[in-house]
C-alpha cells in the first residue's frame, strides 16, 4: 500500500455512516450533512457531499442493484 492510497484502505471505519455494516455511505457531520437526493430514486436527504463525490447511490438503491432488483 502506498501512502497516498490510505483513503482506499482506511485503518478504521469511523468515516462511515454504519461502521461494520454493509453501507458504503459516509457519516454525516456538520461539515458533511446528509442533504442530497439519491441520483437513482431521487429520495431526498440520502447522500452527503462525500457520497456524491464518490458516485454513490442510497443504501436502498445499492441493495436493490446488488440483489438483482433493477
Amino acid at each position: 500500500m502506498y501512502p497516498d492510497d490510505r483513503w482506499m484502505y482506511p485503518d478504521d471505519r469511523s468515516e462511515f455512516a454504519d461502521p461494520g455494516g454493509n453501507s458504503a455511505l459516509r457519516a454525516a457531520s456538520k461539515d458533511n450533512p446528509r442533504n442530497l437526493s439519491c441520483p437513482n430514486c431521487k429520495a431526498p436527504n440520502r447522500l452527503t457531499r462525500a457520497d456524491r463525490a464518490l458516485g454513490y447511490q442510497c443504501d436502498s438503491c445499492a441493495n436493490r442493484a446488488e440483489n438483482g432488483g433493477y
